[in-house]
């Protein structure tokens, strides 16, 4: 009889499993600065936002880590919750209230970001100064300017209130300490870019200190119940300066634009834990302050005694507020072999796009002429909506007709000379009826119900719109 060995049994997969994770642990990790992602190895492109050199070593996570029991509250039906801690009051300016659902809640951390010079810290003292008329202790923290030079800007716009602090500090533990001695309702740090820790390596600014200032100031505005407003920095490409992690972190993301040589502001939020985030504030910017424009229509659009070829009249949505804007071409005679497209406040591809269609589909000859398009009032329109009143604006100056006053334009042109639908034709034209418009072009099948007062004509092919306003047979 023969006796074979019997060789050792193959580990489990559970202890393979076990040592996998064993040698994981003991690893070295690599983090992305920009969104935090992590991987065991060195790339030079991060894989969650594509950002070239933003991965470096993290170091290993110390072994041995357990995760230890602590004491929790007991979880509750949801329908026990108490949503009051979650009330939002009003900051008493209207337009920032639309954008922010409401007003401020407590313990909520708000980041306002926006180019320099466009009015943000304006904006924000006058909020302080508002919410400090109404019995509540407001903390203005400035790290960018002097005290002296806040107060100036506060005795300027009218924003002097015993109950508005002010406190110019650029390290963390003493703002933290300026909460600690202030308790108040409203902290507002201009900016975040500007403070330091000391428990972080690197300057001011830096992806690491952005993030230890965010996050501990985010952890005091909970634990306090403290409303919060961050002031950010952007980029010259119009992102907020720093980590991406810093947009996760907060609960609200604002973003304040305008052109430098106009008065008019936009704000817009890109996103709100509290509210919608389709909604746009609308401000004027003057020499004595900042205040919001309830109806902004008004400054988009030119005054003539009668109307003037190559200008129509669109109604664009900013979120779910219609506009009124006006759009404005001038086609002429051009001594270049290459003539001239020049557009100011539309998009550029948008409008090349609906001059080919003009050339191509109408035979409206501009071979030899320069085209120049633009908008009144500094307001922007990118969305196709504008495309028929850029069309027949063209038109009008090529054939020197002028349109009809009282005459609104909606819809997208397609390469093919076709008038495509578009979302909110209703109050598109609601609004252009109440600012005296008594006729409208609109494209074929949408259903929405002409307003009262006024004349809505549907057309499917850009011709029957030229037809319709007089602009054909002509050149």
């Amino acid at each position: 009889m023969q006796f074979c060995r019997l060789s050792a049994p193959p580990p489990s997969l559970h202890r393979m499993a076990s040592t996998a994770r064993a040698a994981a642990a003991r690893s070295p990790q690599y983090r992305c600065s920009e969104c935090g992602w992590t991987t065991p190895k060195w790339v030079g492109r991060c894989g969650e936002c594509q950002t070239w050199g933003t991965v470096a070593d993290a170091g290993a996570p110390p072994a041995g880590l357990t995760t230890a029991r602590a004491a929790v509250t007991p979880a509750r039906p949801i329908a026990e919750i108490e949503a009051t801690a979650a009330a939002s009051w009003p900051t008493g300016v209207d337009e920032l209230d639309r954008v922010l659902g409401g007003g401020l809640v407590g313990g909520s951390v708000v980041l306002l970001a926006g180019e320099p010079g466009v009015g943000k810290s304006t904006l924000l003292l006058d909020v302080a100064s508002r919410a400090a008329s109404t019995a509540r202790t407001v903390l203005y923290v400035t790290g960018e300017e002097s005290a002296a030079q806040v107060r100036l800007r506060a005795e300027r716009i009218g924003a002097l209130r015993s109950r508005l602090l002010l406190a110019a500090e650029t390290d963390l533990a003493s703002v933290l300490g300026q909460v600690e001695a202030v308790a108040p309702d409203l902290l507002v740090l201009d900016s975040v870019q500007t403070v330091v820790s000391d428990a972080v390596e690197g300057g001011a600014g830096g992806v690491a200190q952005v993030r230890e200032v965010a996050a501990s100031l985010i952890r005091v505005a909970k634990a306090r119940g403290m409303a919060t407003v961050l002031v950010g920095h952007v980029t010259k490409d119009g992102a907020i300066a720093g980590p991406r992690a810093l947009e996760h972190l907060v609960d609200v993301v604002c973003q304040f634009e305008g052109e430098r040589h106009s008065r008019l502001r936009l704000l817009r939020s890109t996103k709100n834990r509290y509210g919608a985030t389709d909604e746009v504030g609308c401000f004027d910017l003057t020499d004595t302050g900042i205040r919001g424009l309830p109806d902004p229509s008004g400054l988009f659009l030119s005054r003539h005694d009668s109307p003037v070829a190559g200008t129509a009249v669109t109604v664009t949505l900013e979120g779910r507020r219609p506009l009124i804007a006006e759009v404005q071409a001038l086609v002429a005679p051009s001594a270049l072999s290459n003539p001239r497209r020049a557009s100011s406040g539309l998009d550029s591809s948008r409008v090349s796009m609906a001059l080919a269609v003009l050339e191509r589909r109408l035979t409206v000859s501009l071979a030899g002429r320069d085209v120049y398009t633009s908008t009144v009032g500094g307001v922007r329109l990118v969305e196709p909506a504008a495309d028929l009143a850029v069309a027949l604006a063209v038109a009008s100056s090529v054939t020197d007709k002028p349109l009809a006053g009282g005459l609104a334009l909606v819809g997208e042109v397609g390469l093919a000379g076709e008038i495509r639908r578009v979302a909110g034709v209703g109050r598109r034209l609601a609004e252009a009826a109440r600012l005296g418009f008594t006729a409208a072009l609109v494209p074929a099948g949408t259903d929405d119900g002409a307003p009262d007062g006024m004349t809505v004509y549907e057309v499917s092919q850009l011709v029957d719109a030229l037809a319709c306003t007089g602009l054909s047979g002509g050149d």
